[in-house]
């Protein structure tokens, strides 16, 4: 029954959506196996070639024009990093980063003391120039890896590498490996805990990296210096009461945490040596086991919504964000397998005894992705037009779940906005490099 119910949603899906769907799953593994049985795409020990290869066809067939065309334009771009922005209000140095809270305005009864907090209300007048800065790096160095996958012009890929050598190599332009001072609060603090939400802008970046230092584009000696960067950030994260706070977090900061942890020991223990790799490998595991025992338990309700996001006032995108960050742990889950070192569980199919996982995260959402006019709470006071993107969740866990209609419902969202509040929440811009040829 269910292997029928699975031929019917794909009917269904390509029928009611009518786009001509053109990313061609592997169902007869899907059918056959499941996602993660034997040669099936998520399975650690061998995917089948031919479904992963009809899987890379497809993306690049849908991305094709858009990450080139992109790319042209970046090849033109020199790189530019926090060290080209001053920041007078920062407590920090020239190669700190350095934000201010978004939500944080002068207060009118006293204009020259403490800020106060206005939730979801941007204040327009924050320093945000290192923010545009990462930002630029985490759309650029990302499209320029993607478009060197799919054209194997070196040119794109050696401009990346530029871009990645200018942040976390070179003396004179690198940031210094932490946020000390991101999200500082004007009267009350000179950085905060949720200034590591910035920092999610590295994470395809790592995946950039990762793939240019597989491809042999850029050397071991400086991919350990990049490497080291992360690295360095990593301990931070994992030390600092900042990156502390982020990591304690109830709700999406702490999902970020995870990511981001996870993202960058992937891209360390992709290139380590012995002891490295086992440090890295560690992480990961730590990574996966509060994915288990802190993310799922302690953000999802029964019905798959994350209550602490719907409490805020833009609960439509806090949702969309919360579960793309939790797609993208599953997602470095399962191409982080042979770095780990040993088998790790699938966090996809991972349910706690109620229920509540991934699969009804996405069946929680997905609906109102589709058709945002069924969206049973209260509208986001900003932006709320502007939602839905191509969310990674809708990709990650359609392909994971063997759910194409995710799949499907994907290909039809804007994968690019010029909308800065956008740009700000959406961190996974290039699914090739989740699919490498």
């Amino acid at each position: 029954m269910r292997l029928a119910a699975l031929a019917v949603r794909l009917l269904i899906a390509d029928c009611r959506l009518q786009i001509g769907l053109q990313i061609v799953l592997p169902i007869g593994l899907l059918i056959a196996h499941g996602p993660n049985g034997p040669n099936g795409p998520n399975d650690p020990n061998g995917p089948n070639q031919s479904a992963i290869s009809n899987l890379q066809s497809a993306i690049q067939e849908t991305d094709r024009r858009r990450v080139t065309t992109a790319a042209d334009r970046y090849l033109k771009n020199p790189p530019q990093t926090i060290t080209s922005f001053p920041a007078a209000r920062s407590a920090g140095g020239l190669h700190d980063y350095f934000s201010e809270g978004d939500y944080w305005w002068p207060d009118p009864a006293n204009p020259d003391g403490p800020y106060v907090r206005r939730d979801g209300m941007s204040n327009p007048d924050t320093f945000v120039a290192h923010r545009r800065a990462l930002r630029r790096l985490s759309i650029e160095a990302p499209a320029l890896t993607a478009a060197w996958l799919l054209t194997h012009d070196r040119r794109y890929a050696a401009h990346a590498r530029r871009h990645l050598r200018a942040w976390f190599v070179d003396a004179a332009t690198r940031m210094n490996p932490n946020v000390q001072y991101g999200q500082a609060v004007h009267g009350h603090l000179t950085g905060r805990g949720p200034g590591v939400i910035d920092t999610i802008h590295l994470v395809e970046v790592a995946r950039a990296a990762e793939l240019l230092h597989a491809r042999r584009v850029i050397p071991d000696a400086e991919f350990r210096a990049i490497a080291s960067w992360f690295s360095e950030y990593s301990r931070w994260l994992m030390t600092h009461p900042n990156g502390l706070e982020a990591k304690n977090a109830k709700n999406n900061l702490g999902t970020c945490w995870v990511m981001q942890v996870a993202a960058y020991a992937s891209l360390v223990a992709s290139g380590a040596a012995n002891a490295g790799r086992s440090d890295a490998a560690g992480h990961l595991e730590m990574c996966w086991t509060r994915f288990k025992t802190v993310l799922v338990p302690g953000q999802m309700a029964a019905d798959g919504s994350f209550p602490l996001e719907l409490e805020r006032t833009k609960p439509y995108a806090y949702s969309l964000f919360n579960l793309d960050a939790l797609s993208t742990i599953c997602r470095i889950a399962t191409l982080s397998r042979p770095a780990a070192g040993r088998h790790t569980e699938d966090l996809w199919t991972f349910e706690l005894p109620d229920g509540r996982g991934m699969g009804r995260a996405l069946a929680f959402m997905a609906p109102y992705i589709t058709d945002k006019r069924g969206w049973p709470h209260k509208p986001d006071v900003e932006y709320f037009d502007e939602w839905p993107m191509r969310h990674p969740a809708l990709l990650f866990g359609g392909l994971a779940l063997g759910r194409p209609e995710y799949v499907a419902l994907w290909k039809t969202l804007p994968a690019d906005s010029e909308v800065d509040e956008v740009v700000r929440n959406f961190f996974i811009r290039q699914p090739l490099l989740w699919w490498p040829t």
